[in-house]
């Protein structure tokens, strides 16, 4: 089913055309070659989360995560008497669909934990592709299906942070997979829809809200189109007719919704809980907003609507644009052959399909513009808006093709030329960054060199990873220099938690907290931690930007025994220091954090 115009306007065919024309008209028109590419970007989209889903360090959130996923299994296996899970720091006000299942199948996967983690995170972004392309396909006809595909794999905070944000990733599949449902249901009215799409309704839902209460964005969605659709159809009895499914799709909903979140069952009033206490969330935190650190609770109510226009990629924007300008174009040929008319050739399914789309677009961001709810991490908690947008950019992506292509072909030439070189740029800069894609920024605000400083960067610190490994191998080179015979023990600390780094380090290594004891200190720069001055080690970089460090402070509280070896192996982010190198301190005024779970 699809509700998409066709490909090109009557008669444009019959215009003659040169050889190069006709014979991109026909690969635009083939079916066989449109599902050839869907196919080939799935296969690279599967291939590239298999080679690279262990090169994504592990986040600050990880490890409560985790232990949360722990104690929902423990309160199950106990027959329901071990409570600790709804005791859990803040947790218990989130669903544990995701941790559940990292957590009940850890022991039967082959793979380390958090690595474990990170393709069970990547496979929930791989289903919500999936999703985009057939919410897509649906409105918009399979090219737009692909287009929606190839913008969103290709968008930092997406196909970046499929591997790391493990609340966040899987929410946005699940509200993805919702909006495609709900779309399906009007669009198929006055008809009743299927069982098929009811179940799927409801099992969407139920994954949304056993993820985050934030799925209710879906069943205000559900019912705002329902509403509009019996004001379409001009049938006051539609909702009634509709309402036995929609009670079906519910149970189906709350069944998932109690079996991965029990805490908002235990009792049922429990989810308006949830939903007061993240309006109202805040601690004692600051957000870097701006090139200014702002407390969360201050943050202007802008803070979501200028991350979002700054962190989709220029090629989403200028979809955006050109579905603006479709629209606008579609109103003057309205208002020019006469609204009754119109009106005829514009079947009422078509122009209540597109409203759940508008409502997932346009209601994050007013909730955002009225009620100023606390924010950080940039466009994070919001991560949900950002397929939905990306199937407007591709709608208006197609739009524009259809209408320039018949018209001019140097125009159509024109624009794909831009597409593509958009494209590009987007492309390029997302290799340079790998695997820290979820930082990026748009030209906008000079793209991502441009932000750093001015805006949120690594704020999971998953380049401290990359860090941890240089001091392994920095460490291992100078052992191997001096012909250690008993590998020498070596005292950490890291400004984030000591998983994200113990994990890598090796077994002659001891994580400590007093900074005056370690020899090494590691921090990702996006923190900014102070208090301790040493001579630089390593540096971890990309596009010129320093995302984490470590320090030596061996010569600060100890004599070295030895002069530290040279680096012989042409590695410019690992170097030993030299006596007359200048004392260094890390960036900026933050102590070492305290672990604390983020909404």
């Amino acid at each position: 089913m699809s509700l998409h115009s066709s490909e090109f306007p009557a008669g444009a065919a019959a215009r003659p055309a040169p050889l190069a024309a006709r014979a991109v008209e026909r690969a635009w028109r083939s079916v066989t070659l449109t599902r050839a590419v869907s196919l080939a970007v799935f296969a690279a989209v599967a291939a590239f989360i298999l080679l690279t889903f262990r090169d994504y360090g592990i986040s600050n959130d990880e490890l409560v995560q985790h232990t949360y996923g722990e104690l929902l299994i423990a309160w199950y296996a106990s027959g329901f008497t071990d409570d600790r899970a709804f005791h859990y720091i803040n947790l218990f006000l989130y669903g544990g669909l995701f941790d559940m299942i990292a957590a009940g199948l850890q022991n039967h996967i082959p793979i380390p934990v958090y690595e474990w983690r990170h393709l069970l995170s990547a496979g929930f972004g791989f289903m919500g592709l999936i999703g985009v392309w057939r919410l897509g396909k649906l409105l918009g006809g399979e090219k737009a299906g692909i287009v929606a595909l190839l913008l969103l794999a290709f968008t930092g905070m997406y196909g970046g942070a499929m591997f790391t944000h493990t609340k966040d990733v899987p929410f946005a599949a699940a509200m993805v997979w919702s909006l495609y449902f709900i779309t399906v249901l009007v669009a198929r009215l006055p008809d009743l829809p299927s069982w098929r799409v009811i179940v799927g309704l409801g099992a969407a839902v139920g994954c949304a809200l056993g993820l985050r209460v934030g799925g209710v964005f879906a069943v205000f969605y559900l019912l705002v189109t329902v509403g509009a659709g019996a004001l379409v159809f001009r049938s006051v009895w539609l909702p009634f007719r509709l309402l036995p499914r929609l009670i079906v799709s519910g149970l189906v909903a709350l069944a998932i919704m109690a079996v991965t979140w029990p805490w908002s069952m235990l009792p049922p009033s429990n989810l308006f809980k949830a939903m007061g206490a993240f309006n109202n969330f805040s601690f004692d935190l600051s957000t870097l907003f701006n090139g200014q650190l702002v407390p969360i609770d201050k943050i202007p109510s802008t803070y979501m609507t200028e991350y979002l226009l700054i962190k989709l990629p220029e090629l989403t924007l200028f979809g955006i644009l050109m579905a603006l300008v479709a629209a606008a174009f579609s109103l003057m040929r309205l208002l020019r052959q006469g609204a009754v008319v119109e009106a005829t050739a514009l079947h009422p399914r078509r122009l209540v399909a597109f409203l759940p789309l508008l409502l997932a677009i346009g209601t994050p961001i007013v909730f955002t513009l009225l009620d100023g709810p606390p924010l950080y991490n940039g466009i994070r908690h919001f991560l949900f808006v950002i397929p939905p947008v990306t199937v407007l950019a591709a709608l208006g992506l197609t739009a524009g093709w259809r209408l320039l292509w018949p018209r001019s072909r140097a125009l159509g030439l024109g624009f794909a030329a831009v597409v593509t070189a958009l494209f590009a740029l987007n492309a390029v800069s997302l290799i340079r960054l790998h695997p820290y894609e979820y930082v990026a920024y748009n030209q906008l605000v000079g793209g991502t060199p441009g932000a750093w400083g001015r805006f949120e960067g690594d704020y999971w610190s998953s380049s401290l990873r990359e860090a941890a490994l240089d001091l392994r191998k920095g460490l291992d080179h100078e052992e191997a220099i001096a012909a250690v015979h008993t590998p020498h023990r070596y005292k950490v600390a890291v400004c984030a938690e000591d998983l994200q780094v113990s994990s890598y380090l090796g077994p002659n290594v001891d994580m400590v907290d007093d900074w005056d004891e370690a020899d090494f200190l590691l921090t990702a720069t996006n923190i900014g931690c102070d208090g301790a001055k040493g001579m630089p080690y390593a540096t971890v970089s990309r596009m010129g930007i320093p995302f984490a460090t470590v320090t030596d402070l061996r010569a600060g509280h100890k004599p070295v025994g030895q002069e530290l070896p040279a680096d012989e192996d042409g590695d410019d982010d690992i170097f030993a220091p030299s006596p007359n190198a200048p004392l260094v301190s890390s960036l900026k005024d933050a102590g070492p954090q305290v672990a604390k779970a983020k909404p």
